[in-house]
């Protein structure tokens, strides 16, 4: 799996997650708080599902 498409998945469910706390009128610097977690946990999943394991010479 290619870190560039799970970046794109995670990166259009944090923006559909922000629009929906929008709508339900949660203030913007919470949405904003919950983007920035969950883009950090969006790298840090993505980067260990898609690395390359090293091979036991």
């Amino acid at each position: 799996m290619s870190f560039g498409i799970y970046a794109a998945g995670y990166a259009i469910m944090i923006a559909g997650l922000a629009y929906a706390a929008h709508l339900v009128h949660m203030p913007t610097h919470w949405i904003v708080v919950g983007a920035v977690i969950l883009i950090g946990v969006g790298i840090l999943s993505g980067v260990k599902a898609t690395r390359q394991r090293d091979s036991a010479n």
